[in-house]
């Protein structure tokens, strides 16, 4: 591995696009090169993003000797197949979220990483951001007390067309993938894994869930209440504890402000450094530098718990992909 960490992207879609514009904020990193299905397309992307090279399939890019490190940002219907290509050929992985489309596969590339002694990681950016590690010390230190409720919503107001991605079964679609694992992964960040889900939702006709209700139970006796939509346009957050409470007012996934309120004290608000991918980007590069086989901020003991309870929810709905 050089000093330089290099840095390759397969797929060449929305997110691949921001991650390739914020890379460049993390120090000591470059972007060496792009993979996708068509050369036009990667050649697009590389001239774009200045990438130095572009390959026209997955493979290639794989095999590419002079990536130290792929992010995978096809859809998570693909994330699977692009993962476990990559890791074959020895590359250490940042992955997309939500992780794959079960729990089973992702057992399957833990396992494929950990066998082959390599660094993997979900894209988990919340989980990396300021704001976050600032609400874990707060709450660390006391500041609330105990937590015993954790309140999440997100969805994105939007209606798509029967033909949209979000709808489309075989593309993973529907709200609890692209959504859901913010609020779930957010509940289980402060709370642990629960011992009890309970979930409700409304299908589209593809068979995909137009918005989901969830609630969970926790060993600790404390409760999370959850929703997810692609309607509804919604995004809050509130930690709610026995000594106080965190508000996270709106875009509580890419927080940078919050309020906290102690019993009996005035509210405090605390800002903190613009959210961004470029978080995530950072933590995996420092985890490369160290010769970590997984992030301390978004382990894969947590990216397997969150799959667990999105399984049992989808159990629950109705959902199968």
């Amino acid at each position: 591995m050089t000093d330089q960490i290099r840095w390759g992207v397969l797929a060449t879609g929305g997110i691949a696009a921001r991650f390739a514009r914020e890379l460049g904020q993390v120090p000591g990193t470059e972007l060496a090169a792009v993979g996708s299905r068509t050369a036009s397309s990667a050649q697009a992307f590389a001239a774009e993003h200045g990438a130095a090279r572009s390959h026209g399939s997955w493979e290639a890019l794989a095999a590419d000797p002079d990536v130290d490190i792929i992010y995978i940002a096809t859809p998570h219907s693909h994330h699977h197949a692009a993962a476990s290509l990559c890791l074959r050929a020895g590359k250490p992985l940042l992955v997309e979220k939500a992780f794959t489309l079960d729990l089973a596969s992702t057992q399957d590339l833990v396992t494929m990483a950990r066998e082959r002694e390599l660094f993997l990681m979900e894209a988990f950016w919340t989980r990396t951001l300021p704001s976050t590690l600032k609400i874990q010390e707060l709450i660390a230190d006391g500041a609330i007390g105990e937590v015993v409720a954790v309140q999440a919503a997100f969805g994105i107001g939007l209606d798509p067309e029967p033909s949209h991605r979000l709808r489309n079964p075989e593309l993973g679609g529907g709200a609890l993938l692209d959504l859901g694992v913010y609020p779930i992964g957010f509940a289980q960040l402060l709370l642990g894994e629960p011992d009890q889900v309970r979930a409700w939702a409304q299908l589209f006709p593809e068979g995909t869930d137009a918005r989901t209700s969830i609630s969970l139970g926790f060993p600790s006796g404390a409760v999370a209440s959850l929703y997810c939509g692609i309607n509804g346009d919604v995004r809050n957050a509130t930690i709610v504890g026995t000594q106080g409470r965190i508000e996270l007012p709106w875009g509580f996934h890419a927080a940078e402000r919050f309020v906290l309120h102690r019993h009996g004290a005035d509210p405090e608000e605390f800002e903190t450094a613009p959210a961004g991918l470029h978080f995530e980007a950072a933590e995996a590069t420092r985890c490369l530098r160290a010769g970590k086989l997984e992030s301390d901020l978004v382990p894969l003991s947590s990216t397997l718990s969150v799959m667990r309870t999105m399984d049992a929810v989808r159990a629950q709905i109705g959902v199968t992909y």
